[in-house]
C-alpha cells in the first residue's frame, strides 16, 4: 500500500481518528462492565471502580494492599511510570489522586465514609519510592456523590472537537465541581484566550515530538490494533479498521512514530494540531505549591471536573505536555504559568474541554493486577 492508497483508504482525513476496533480476546475494556459485581469484600468493590480513574499515559500505577483488615494501603508501582515526561513523578501523583477519589466515591455509594491518610509515613522527594501514596479507612455513614452517576461514560476523549461552543454556565459548572482543598480551578470560553492557550498546548506537543526521549517514551507506550491493545490493556489504544490496515502494511508503526519524516509521526503531529485548533474552552488546576498533597488534591479536583464535563455532555481531553519538567519544556512552561498563575502557584492540570462524538473507554488491567502481593 503506497502513501496514495493510504489516503485514499482513510478517506483522505486524520490517521489517527477513533474508529471502532476490532472484537479481541481478552476484552481490554472488560472492567467498565459492572465493576465490583461478584465482590464480596466492600473494598476490593471501592476498587474496582477505582481503577477506571484518569492517569498518566494510562499507566494504571496502582498497588493497593489488602492486608490489614478494613482498610487499604495504596502504593505507586514503580514500573509503571514515566521517568523523561514525568521525571518527578508529578503527575503519577494526581493520577494516584484521581483513584483515590474515585475509591472514595464508590464507598459511598454503598454508605462508607472513606477516610483518605496520604503519604502517612512521610511525603517522598524529589521521587516516589517505597512509601505508601495514602492508606484508606472505613467507616459507616456516608451519603452518596451525585457525580458517581457518570463515571461509567466518563472518557479522555482526543479526538478533534465539534464547532460547538461551551457556554460560560458549563465551564462555571465544571469549575464549582472540581473546588476542593488546597486547590483552585479555573477556567476560559473566552475566544482571545483560547486561541492563545492553543497555541501554546500544540506548541508543547511540538516541543515533545522533536525531544527524542520524551517523544519516545511516549510511543512505547502507544499500542497498535486491537490485538496489540488487548494484549497490554495500558498506555494510549489506537484502533479501528483504517488503523488494522496501516499497521499491517507498515505505515503505522511504533518504529516509523517515532522517526520524523515518516507518515505516521507527521500525520500524529497534524493530528494533535486538529485537537488543539478544535478546543472549544480550557479548564487548569492550580495549586500553591507543589507538594505531594498537593498533587494528590489535583487528581481528586480533575476527576470531579471531568465527571461534572461528562454530566453536561462534554468532553474533557488533558493536554499535559505543556507542564512537564524536562530541560526542553521549562520555556513553555513557564508561558503556561505566566498565561495561567501570574501571582505563582504550580498549575497541576489543564485540559481542553468541547463536545464530540462518543469514543470507547480506555483499555484497563483487572482488579487483581492492581492488587499488591504480601
Amino acid at each position: 500500500m503506497d502513501r496514495r492508497d493510504f489516503i485514499r483508504l482513510s478517506g483522505g482525513g486524520l490517521l489517527f481518528g477513533m474508529l471502532p476496533g476490532c472484537a479481541a480476546t481478552p476484552d481490554p475494556r472488560s472492567a467498565w462492565s459492572h465493576p465490583g459485581e461478584g465482590e464480596t469484600d466492600p473494598r476490593k468493590r471501592a476498587l474496582s471502580w477505582a481503577i477506571l480513574a484518569p492517569n498518566p499515559h494510562n499507566m494504571q500505577p496502582w498497588l493497593a494492599d489488602l492486608s490489614e483488615a478494613d482498610a487499604i494501603t495504596l502504593y505507586v508501582d514503580r514500573t509503571r511510570l514515566l521517568p523523561v515526561t514525568d521525571p518527578f513523578n508529578r503527575q503519577i501523583t494526581i493520577g494516584c489522586g484521581a483513584f483515590l477519589e474515585l475509591l472514595r466515591m464508590a464507598a459511598a455509594r454503598e454508605g462508607l465514609a472513606a477516610t483518605i491518610e496520604g503519604f502517612p509515613q512521610g511525603e517522598p522527594h524529589p521521587l516516589l519510592d517505597e512509601r505508601p501514596v495514602a492508606r484508606v479507612t472505613f467507616a459507616k455513614g456516608a451519603a452518596p456523590d451525585p457525580l458517581f452517576a457518570h463515571v461509567l461514560s466518563r472518557r479522555t476523549n482526543r479526538s478533534p472537537f465539534e464547532d460547538r461552543p461551551v457556554t460560560p454556565a458549563a465551564a462555571r459548572a465544571i469549575v464549582n465541581a472540581a473546588s476542593v482543598p488546597s486547590v483552585s480551578a479555573d477556567a476560559t470560553v473566552d475566544a482571545a484566550r483560547i486561541d492563545k492557550l492553543r497555541h501554546l498546548v500544540f506548541q508543547g506537543a511540538y516541543v515533545e515530538a522533536h525531544t527524542p526521549a520524551a517523544h519516545q517514551e511516549s510511543v512505547s507506550r502507544t499500542f497498535i490494533g486491537a490485538h496489540d491493545v488487548a494484549a497490554h490493556r495500558y498506555g494510549i489504544s489506537i484502533e479501528g479498521g483504517v488503523i488494522e490496515a496501516a499497521h499491517a502494511a507498515g505505515l503505522l508503526t511504533q518504529a516509523k512514530m517515532k522517526q520524523p519524516g515518516t507518515f505516521a509521526y507527521d500525520q500524529a503531529l497534524a493530528f494533535l494540531k486538529k485537537a488543539a485548533d478544535t478546543s472549544r474552552g480550557f479548564v487548569w488546576i492550580t495549586t500553591a505549591g507543589d507538594s505531594r498533597a498537593e498533587q494528590l488534591a489535583a487528581g481528586a479536583a480533575y476527576l470531579r471536573a471531568n465527571l461534572a464535563a461528562t454530566g453536561l455532555g462534554l468532553s474533557m481531553h488533558p493536554w499535559s505536555q505543556v507542564l512537564q519538567e524536562y530541560a526542553t519544556m521549562n520555556a513553555l512552561r513557564a508561558a503556561v504559568h505566566h498565561e495561567l498563575a501570574p501571582e505563582g502557584g504550580r498549575v497541576q492540570t489543564l485540559a481542553r474541554i468541547g463536545y464530540a462524538k462518543p469514543v470507547p473507554p480506555a483499555p484497563r488491567r483487572g482488579l487483581d493486577q492492581n492488587l499488591k502481593v504480601t
